[in-house]
């Protein structure tokens, strides 16, 4: 098997790199990452710039190819060019898997992020994708190499069943909070769908100009609904959720056509 690892926190980031040695045995993994970190970038992609491109060498383990773009960029590339030309015209991964993310990406947060946007983008272009991001508490003290293991072990999971060539899974690992963690419990839930409750703290520069600066630490919600991935992720369980990238709300699709089509 052959596995597209991407992210949105970068190439260099040590969450990409955790999960790189992880995945190991699993199969042949080659990252194609963005060049600097993109974190809530969502499903942006360039097209009014070039999308310069570099090989990276991360260590000593891990080397792959670093693209000066967002993570949606960097999985449309990959599967549209640089794959076809390293392994052959018609050649396309197994898998992709973005991630590991540091900071979870639950409810509202799942639309902002481009750890979430870089897996629906390989699954909209038939590749199975998913993305694995981690619940941070102190980034001063974050237990990369056992949440990699972690991630490791639910993945294999999921792979015991074969997964749709447009199928998306998002997990979110728990706070860890020791190199030697337990296993965490396992949760299939639905996103939470509400608001996050962001404040902006108002500031004024040396020059005299005011800016905001945004004060949260993206886990804050209007609610939480009970046996969603909010509630299940807190509660300190591994959260996996099924994702589509079909927006149609189909459930109202007929009122409106018997709105707005012309009778005859």
């Amino acid at each position: 098997m052959r596995i597209l690892l991407t992210n949105d926190d970068g190439i260099n980031s040590p969450g990409i790199a955790a999960l790189y040695d992880a995945l190991h045995g699993l199969g042949e993994i080659f990252p194609v990452a963005p060049l600097t970190v993109q974190s809530a970038t969502g499903h942006g992609i360039t097209f009014n710039e070039p999308l310069m491109v570099e090989e990276a060498i991360v260590n000593e383990r891990m080397k792959g190819i670093a693209v000066d773009g967002r993570p949606a960029d960097c999985v449309k590339l990959a599967l549209r060019t640089i794959w076809p030309d390293r392994f052959g015209a018609d050649a396309a991964p197994d898998l992709t898997i973005s991630g590991m993310n540091i900071g979870a990406n639950v409810g509202i947060n799942i639309l902002y992020s481009g750890t979430v946007a870089a897996a629906i983008e390989s699954a909209f272009l038939g590749v199975p994708a998913i993305a694995v991001s981690l619940h941070i508490g102190d980034r001063s003290k974050i237990y990369y190499k056992r949440a990699a293991q972690i991630a490791r072990s639910v993945i294999d999971r999921v792979l015991e069943h074969k997964l749709d060539a447009h199928g998306v899974v998002n997990i979110n690992i728990p706070r860890t909070e020791s190199d030697d963690a337990p296993m965490p419990s396992i949760r299939v839930v639905e996103m939470n769908a509400a608001p996050g409750t962001e404040e902006y703290e108002r500031r004024v520069s040396p020059a005299g100009q005011v800016y905001y600066w945004v004060a949260t630490d993206g886990m804050a919600f209007t609610h939480t609904a009970p046996d969603t991935d909010v509630e299940a992720l807190l509660e300190r369980c591994v959260t996996v959720t099924p994702l589509t990238y079909v927006l149609t709300d189909h459930a109202r699709l007929q009122s409106w056509t018997e709105r707005l089509e012309e009778r005859h």
